[in-house]
């Protein structure tokens, strides 16, 4: 028995039924409502751990293995003293020539800086090995036109040059500002406006409105980061997260904001309030995000510096959600059979998330993706095209000729 388009279209909207609209309570006769929405929370047991009592103590040295490989990981992730040294120092130089600008600008400058706040990675103390690159934010009183920009990075790389004439410095331009780079380190300059400004935008002239406004989201980020997210576990949770981004095409999707909600939550998000080890926080995130905690109705995590109650995973597309969740369950399964050499890289190659594996006799089978794209309208689409040609060809000739 096959059902037909029209009774799917009515079952997944669940707004027509045989008696017409559904009423909502209290509405209107004829008039449908939509169900009030209630996120679902995935299971965690670090929350409900009383709920679930041990039948035997758990062993002191249990997790030693993964907690010693997860700091291991950590310390090959953490730049040198040499990179952070060059990227401070050029963070330093480039920060006491915008400041000038901004106290006592040129005569001939015609661009008024508002602030300058430090950003990213390297403010929060999460920047990664083999990575020298510095964020700053500029924000002008000013509108940033790109011509704006440029006069600021030439005007920026002159000023270092005056202070240090051994310095070789390159300015490179971009959507989002400009780069400026030296032999050893990076500073990429974030480029923004103040927000009454950002109504008077010409998009022909001026930067793009998107790129300004995640400028302004990136100093809300780096404020909450240093008054919340400060704490050493959460930094290595990060770097391990990070890591693992690059290692598993399945955990791409995660931007930076979200890897550090997220490494937050799960250090310092527990009925103690204490930050747990590394090798709990790690388990409890693969373990969250296993059991739906970026999927659609998750209660998820509210972006702190949105209003709205904004959760962060939504910003996904449904089909990443999916990929994030598949992943770490595949990546949870062989960490729970003594995998998590290959699961931090030491050992193998990153096809444990894609192929199956075995462990001791055990065999892991990697999740397979659970969201379908619908093709429903392309379906109808087809159907209507193939109608119209049906009764092109049933018409008279004469009617088919203009």
């Amino acid at each position: 028995m096959t059902r037909s388009k029209t009774a799917g279209r009515r079952g997944r909207g669940g707004g027509g039924g045989p008696r017409g609209p559904v009423r909502g309570p209290g509405g209107p006769r004829g008039m449908w409502r939509a169900p009030a929405f209630m996120p679902h929370i995935p299971f965690d047991i670090v929350q409900c751990e009383s709920a679930f009592q041990r039948t035997k103590p758990v062993p002191p040295t249990e997790d030693t293995p993964l907690q010693m490989s997860l700091l291991e990981k950590n310390t090959e992730m953490t730049p040198g003293t040499n990179e952070q040294t060059a990227v401070l120092n050029l963070v330093t130089k480039i920060s006491s020539v915008l400041d000038n600008l901004m106290v006592s600008p040129p005569a001939n400058f015609e661009v008024s800086i508002e602030e300058v706040r430090q950003v990213g990675s390297f403010k929060k103390g999460t920047i990664m090995a083999n990575s020298p690159v510095a964020d700053l934010v500029v924000i002008f009183k000013t509108l940033p036109t790109t011509e704006a920009v440029m006069a600021l990075g030439n005007k920026v790389v002159e000023g270092v040059k005056e202070t240090d004439p051994k310095e070789v410095l390159t300015m490179l331009a971009n959507e989002a500002g400009c780069e400026i780079s030296s032999s050893d380190a990076t500073v990429k300059i974030l480029v923004t406006t103040i927000p009454p400004n950002m109504k008077k935008l010409d998009a022909s002239i001026h930067l793009p409105l998107k790129t300004m406004q995640s400028a302004l989201a990136a100093v809300r980020h780096a404020r909450w980061f240093e008054e919340n997210a400060t704490n050493s576990v959460v930094k290595v949770l990060i770097r391990i997260l990070k890591y693992l981004k690059t290692r598993f095409t399945g955990f791409e999707p995660l931007n930076p904001w979200m890897i550090d909600l997220l490494a937050h939550y799960c250090v310092m998000n527990n009925p103690s309030h204490a930050p747990l080890q590394i090798s709990i926080a790690f388990r409890r995130c693969l373990s969250l995000l296993s059991a739906g905690f970026f999927l659609p109705r998750s209660v998820g995590i509210i972006d702190p510096c949105e209003g709205g109650g904004v959760r962060i995973h939504t910003s996904l597309s449904l089909e990443h959600q999916d990929q994030v969740a598949f992943t770490a369950q595949t990546l949870l399964r062989v960490l729970s059979h003594g995998g998590h050499r290959k699961v931090l890289g030491f050992e193998g190659d990153a096809g444990i998330a894609s192929q199956m594996s075995v462990w001791d006799g055990i065999v892991v089978t990697p999740s397979e993706k659970a969201y379908e794209a619908p093709v429903e309208n392309k379906e109808e689409e087809q159907d209507g095209e193939e109608a119209d040609e049906e009764e092109g060809e049933d018409a008279p000739m004469e009617a088919q000729d203009p």
